[in-house]
């Protein structure tokens, strides 16, 4: 009976979306801007197409990707949902369309309504709260991370992204804590239909640095609908995938700190996975370590090591296995600010003998469209399978 592995390379997008002027991305391409910046060496993703993908995208086959004869089903896929963050992305891939614009806090000083600060400060218990703005995560905690030890206040800051993050200490502040105040802002943004709450507990002092652990915690809005997890009666989900449906139909959860530590993770589920079953991971390093910090050759030294370990997986499937490999969206570390770029993401398709060109989809929810019909399973409501 057929088995189903879904593996997102988070924000690794393939070519600016047609619409990308609307979120003033056009231009953007992170894969080919980090190949045209770096000399790639992804040659197991190279042999299942992700260079003809990227061409597919709109643009031409990207210097090192070449493959004249790819050996997995290939292309492109387009999000229909009015976003470029990770929940509307990975929503659309189960078969959901976000159902309405998110919100998102102005680029001002202060960015939070008042009386959602308020709210936050005296649900929470505190004193009050720093930072108030639109920041890199890393810069916050160098500007404020002292002032937050001193004061016991947390750091809340957004991006271009529909977001509220809070930064916290964990050993000073207390991370069951910090967990806490996030689940409860949580639901004092859901009437400014803010996307995801995140929590970013870190450790250091001003003579160490800072730095901000793995402990990260998505408390991410409710999914649309359940979508093809709902169907799949044995799923496992690697790594943040838990948060980003809010626990919905996410089976049994599993974590690990960083892409390779996951990649370990996933090898040990394969062989485990049952007939009808589903692995859902996302592999998120590539956006949070290196797209947001603009960090061109840690991208792309990344990708190498994700592409160097991945005939490790292809070696475990089984001959009725299908898997497929794609992103969320872009963040391409060339670009203008820190934030994600409105992309199309490359779709690697591995079943069986089958290979060639799917072309470019015009949504995100033919992947799970695809899967249904793969595990054997009722079509989604949205999507069109391309096996």
């Amino acid at each position: 009976m057929p088995r189903a592995i879904l593996v997102v390379l988070d924000s690794v997008g393939c070519g600016y979306a047609p619409d990308a002027a609307q979120f003033g991305d056009e231009g953007a391409n992170t894969l080919g801007s980090i190949a045209s910046a770096y000399p790639l060496n992804l040659p197991h993703l190279s042999a299942l197409g992700l260079g003809l993908a990227c061409a597919t995208a709109g643009g031409s086959v990207l210097p090192n990707l070449e493959c004249i004869m790819p050996k997995a089903l290939y292309g492109s896929a387009v999000e229909m949902s009015f976003g470029k963050d990770t929940p509307s992305g990975h929503w659309e891939m189960m078969g959901n369309r976000a159902p309405a614009p998110f919100g998102f806090f102005p680029n001002t000083q202060p960015c939070f309504p008042d009386h959602l600060i308020e709210d936050i400060i005296a649900q929470g218990n505190l004193t009050g709260l720093l930072g108030n703005k639109h920041a890199s995560g890393t810069d916050i905690l160098d500007e404020l991370g002292m002032a937050h030890i001193s004061t016991l206040k947390p750091i809340i800051y957004s991006s271009v992204d529909s977001v509220l993050q809070i930064a916290a200490h964990e050993e000073v502040f207390d991370l069951k804590r910090l967990y806490e105040l996030c689940a409860l802002t949580r639901k004092l943004v859901d009437p400014l239909n803010i996307c995801r709450v995140i929590a970013r507990p870190f450790t250091g002092s001003a003579a160490t640095g800072f730095i901000r652990t793995a402990n990260r915690k998505d408390y991410a809005m409710q999914p649309p609908g359940s979508g093809l997890l709902g169907k799949v009666k044995h799923v496992v989900s690697l790594g943040k995938i838990g948060d980003i449906f809010a626990h919905q139909h996410t089976g049994r959860e599993v974590q690990a700190a960083g892409n390779m530590a996951l990649f370990d993770k996933l090898l040990g589920e394969v062989p485990a996975l049952p007939d009808g079953g589903l692995i859902f991971a996302n592999f998120v390093d590539f956006d949070t370590e290196y797209g947001h910090r603009r960090d061109v050759m840690g991208y792309a030294k990344c990708l190498e090591a994700f592409d160097a370990r991945l005939p490790e997986l292809l070696d475990l499937l089984r001959p009725d296995d299908c898997l497929i490999i794609t992103a969320d969206h872009g963040n391409d570390p060339t670009f203008k600010g820190t934030d994600h770029t409105r992309e199309q993401v490359p779709v690697l398709c591995i079943r069986g003998d089958q290979n060639g060109s799917i072309g470019q989809r015009q949504t995100f929810a033919d992947i799970g469209a695809s899967l249904a019909l793969h595990l054997g399973l009722d079509a989604l409501g949205l999507g069109v399978s391309f096996l």
